[in-house]
């Protein structure tokens, strides 16, 4: 199992994608599962699965001595921004813990390979205009604190080359109905199969987000981990908001059957970010990386993803 690249946080929304972008060029990966997180599939020999607690530092320190990976994707974290409110100590002890203990390790282990750190664009401030890399910085949530913090330690390492990336909004196949386009879906999907009400409940249909496809995301890792300069944070974004309304107008058109849409005033955030967006030159010059999955198919693929899994569990 030695000499493999290898992404922790495997069993998580990103971590499973972009174990299957690698895979198309990378004959064999470890990956690192939480022990009381998502299952895993098994049932493919060219990922060697460990179960891992990013923050028992010993047992973190001693798998990377072990494997001595060629490059680490960091994935491991908490990715829900609304319920980091709800417990932000976790939040910081998984994202910040987290990334300082596998920083240790890797120290300890003598490792000189590439790390992409998997940050966030939450850690800018509100802005009204797109989003460069130099913009101010402003965490406006327990979760961007805690993914500025990561950021820093993995500026301040010394050891590895670290690569930081900042994602804005993502969705696809497989994302947590804690995010509203997964939400969506999922209502009507379970509309369809006549497990609701025809009624889609939603929060506030006004804002407007910059929303990459999830796998137009980890192939951005993939390219900005080949070609980023080390230290240097890059975006990943599509580079145009869309209102969140239109977007479910979309999803809505797919339905096959009629749904209703309702607000629901207890999804509506009190502060909520009326614009989200980022400018994705950076990466787009240094790295060669453009999104290539239009949001109509991202909205699809998302929709038959959650039509599939009722019909499975049903």
């Amino acid at each position: 199992m030695a000499g493999l690249p290898l992404v922790t946080g495997a069993t998580g929304f990103a971590g499973r994608h972009l174990l299957a972008r690698l895979l198309e060029s990378e004959p064999s990966l470890a990956a690192w599962s939480n022990p009381r997180g998502h299952s895993h599939d098994s049932s493919d020999p060219r990922i060697s699965w460990e179960a891992v607690d990013i923050l028992d530092a010993p047992g973190v320190a001693r798998a990377l001595e072990a494997l001595g990976p060629t490059a680490i994707y960091h994935c491991a974290g908490i990715a829900d921004v609304g319920g980091t409110w709800q417990d932000p100590q976790r939040a910081l002890h998984v994202n910040v813990l987290g990334t300082h203990y596998l920083i240790e390790g890797i120290r300890r282990a003598g490792l000189t390979c590439r790390v992409l750190v998997t940050g966030s664009a939450h850690v800018y401030r509100q802005s009204s205009e797109a989003i460069n890399e130099d913009s101010a910085i402003g965490p406006a949530s327990p979760y961007a604190v805690s993914k500025l913090a990561q950021e820093m330690l993995a500026q301040s390492a010394g050891v590895c080359p670290m690569i930081i990336t900042r994602p804005f909004n993502h969705a696809g196949p497989g994302q947590s109905p804690a995010f509203a386009m997964s939400s969506f879906a999922r209502q009507i999907a379970e509309i369809e199969a006549g497990q609701r009400d025809p009624v889609v409940t939603v929060g506030n249909l006004d804002a407007r987000r910059d929303i990459t496809d999830v796998r137009d995301v980890v192939r951005a890792y993939v390219q900005v981990m080949d070609r980023g300069q080390p230290g240097r944070p890059y975006n990943i974004c599509r580079g145009e908001a869309h209102r969140i309304g239109d977007l479910l107008d979309i999803l809505v058109g797919l339905a096959r059957t009629r749904v209703e849409v309702r607000i629901d005033r207890a999804l509506v955030r009190p502060h909520d970010n009326p614009l989200f967006l980022g400018d994705p030159s950076r990466i787009a010059n240094e790295a060669g990386w453009r999104p290539a999955i239009p949001i109509e198919q991202t909205l699809g693929d998302l929709l038959d993803y959650w039509r599939v899994q009722l019909h499975t569990r049903s």
